[in-house]
């Protein structure tokens, strides 16, 4: 007679660990119960640490509480032995038989191993949302990679999940962007006006304005004296106290009002340029990086729907604004924040933070269960009042998660790589795309947890060696690729291969690993981190790279040689379900 075999030893393991309560501990029946997998095989397949849990409760010694436990086990085909070790966990050791089981889930399922049922819950994750003022450059490239594997891990998690990108193409930054625009047209015209040295200085707006005169040709053109008339004068260049920022953005400002009056109607057309390069530029940039958004959302639409002004006004029935020197301003040194922030300016404009309430207002009113913006580490003193003004809005502030991501540091010979910002001298993230490829790209990018800062080695990114843990990766991949070729059978055949003669240490190990990735995919939705899915990914490559090393796989024996294909065939499936997740492709050739 054969042993049953088991589809999912964790549930079937919680299951007996829950009888045993009832009958040797009745007072903890119900007790929260929860398995880990042991990092050394000698600890067993999972390990419980419920003993030690219920200690102070049943008021008695975790090792005696686990050795009741153990002796009240139901007797199951799932389980070799049982131990009590240490202190008092309970460590379970799996029949060979059933680790087996794990080879006919991922063949029979192919991709869909590793993915979670269907939860129902809606989430948004909002995440890059740069302002469209220039090319994407590495730091968003971080928030990119991450957004998009987290997406893709929650959605294999069961979730409902909307990729957003929150376009900010209402405020300032914009205004400076044509502006510039507007100025290098008027450069290339023969107007000599000084360029501001806190413009946006990078050549891809020289680009945009040999476009503009190409398309308008002198239609924008104005003199210098025109252009300059009661504009702040800008400070000398060799100036850098407060005072001398102060007037050199003044002078920026009074630039922008002298361009929107010059032109009148046209200063939207000079403005609609500008950031419909720069957005397609930047759609284009994430498309070719395999980062796909649902939705791109303007700002300007929450302007033009009245959000905005029904926010703040919502804020002020409230009781959450009041006015001072002409401008009203949010309490949110109420809700946690250093100092209360002015929602609209005494000229009656709305300020960004205000649009930024609108916004997650909007995002509570689409119904989502879940929100989760993804910022970068400059906007960390954002979060106590965008929380803030949701709680004074009577929204529950909980739904709204922040991941934060730091910065990319990129090392090239061992020597910090320099960036800049508005100065124009950034790396682009098409440009390190180019460098060392976008696979080797997203992968690095989410090797480390997001709210750690992360030192790109871009030589490590290129090597073809064991020590780039995305080549090592994907080799594993196209290895087993290679004995299909060498083998010439139908791949089909193996889906229900009898696994027993699959009996070495490295096998049994190799394929407990395998059973794990279900486990893996949800801890990284749960926790938020899909360094989870590269961790996991670099040890089933190393676990098969030492199996293929010292195993045939194309032997006499057919039952021998179906067991082991079997078993390179669902590594295979496995590393290409991971690799997907995170955005890298699992070439069959290296």
């Amino acid at each position: 007679m054969s042993t049953p075999t088991i589809t999912d030893p964790k549930a079937a393991i919680t299951e007996l660990i829950a009888s045993a309560l009832k009958s040797a501990a009745p007072e903890a029946a119900g007790a929260a119960i929860t398995l880990e997998r042991p990092k050394q095989s000698a600890h067993g397949d999972f390990s419980c640490n419920v003993a030690m849990q219920l200690a102070k409760t049943l008021r008695a010694k975790p090792r005696d509480i686990a050795q009741k436990l153990v002796a009240a086990l139901p007797t199951s085909p799932l389980i070799a032995k049982v131990e009590v070790a240490g202190a008092g966990f309970i460590n379970f050791f799996l029949l060979a038989i059933q680790k087996k089981v794990v080879l006919n889930q991922i063949l029979s399922v192919g991709t869909r191993f590793g993915k979670g049922s269907p939860t129902k819950q809606k989430i948004q994750v909002e995440f890059v949302s740069a302002n469209p003022t220039g090319p994407l450059h590495v730091g968003h490239g971080r928030g990119a990679a991450y957004g998009a594997s987290l997406a893709n891990v929650l959605d294999a998690a069961g979730c409902e999940v909307a990729r957003e990108y929150y376009v900010n193409d209402a405020g300032r930054q914009m205004d400076i962007l044509a502006l510039s625009t507007w100025l290098r047209y008027l450069e290339l015209h023969g107007v000599a006006i000084a360029f501001p040295r806190n413009a946006y200085q990078g050549d891809y707006v020289k680009d945009m304005a040999r476009e503009l005169r190409d398309a308008h040709g002198v239609k924008f053109v104005h003199g210098a004296p025109e252009v300059l008339r009661e504009v702040p004068p800008i400070p000398a260049p060799e100036r850098a106290d407060a005072a001398a920022k102060a007037a050199a953005e003044d002078h920026l400002d009074g630039l922008i009002g002298r361009a929107k009056t010059l032109l009148g109607p046209d200063y939207e057309t000079v403005h609609q340029h500008a950031l419909s390069v720069q957005l397609e530029d930047c759609r284009d940039d994430l498309t070719e990086f395999g980062v796909i958004y649902d939705q791109w959302f303007s700002e300007r639409s929450l302007f033009n729907t009245g959000l905005v002004a029904r926010a703040v006004s919502e804020l002020e029935k409230r009781g959450h604004l009041y006015v001072q020197d002409g401008a009203k301003w949010f309490r949110s040194t109420q809700f946690g924040d250093d100092k209360d922030r002015v929602v609209q300016r005494e000229n009656g404009l709305y300020t960004y933070f205000a649009s930024d309430i609108a916004y997650h207002l909007n995002k509570y009113e689409r119904g989502f269960d879940r929100i989760i913006n993804i910022w970068g580490a400059d906007h960390h003193g954002y979060i106590p009042r965008v929380k803030g003004a949701l709680t004074a809005l009577g929204l529950d502030a909980d739904k709204l998660t922040v991941a934060i991501v730091q910065f990319a540091v990129l090392y090239r010979h061992g020597e910090m790589v320099s960036m800049s910002t508005r100065a124009g001298e950034f790396v682009t993230l098409r440009e390190l795309r180019g460098e060392v490829g976008n696979d080797a790209t997203r992968f690095f990018y989410v090797l480390r947890k997001s709210d750690q800062h992360l030192d790109f080695d871009l030589d490590l990114a290129k090597s073809r060696t064991n020590e780039n843990p995305v080549y090592y990766i994907q080799y594993a991949h196209a290895r087993v690729c290679s004995v299909f070729a060498q083998w010439g059978g139908n791949a089909a055949e193996l889906t229900d291969a009898d696994p027993a003669p699959l009996e070495s240490d490295a096998e049994l190990e190799l394929m407990q690993k395998l059973a794990e990735f279900p486990e893996v995919v949800a801890n990284a939705a749960r926790e938020m981190s899909p360094h989870l899915i590269a961790f996991y990914l670099k040890d089933v490559a190393g676990l098969f790279h030492s199996y293929y090393n010292s195993t045939r796989f194309i032997v006499d024996d057919e039952k021998l040689r179906h067991a082991r294909l079997a078993l390179a065939a669902a590594v295979k499936q496995v590393l290409a379900n991971g690799l997907a997740l995170l955005g890298v492709c699992a070439p069959e050739k290296m």
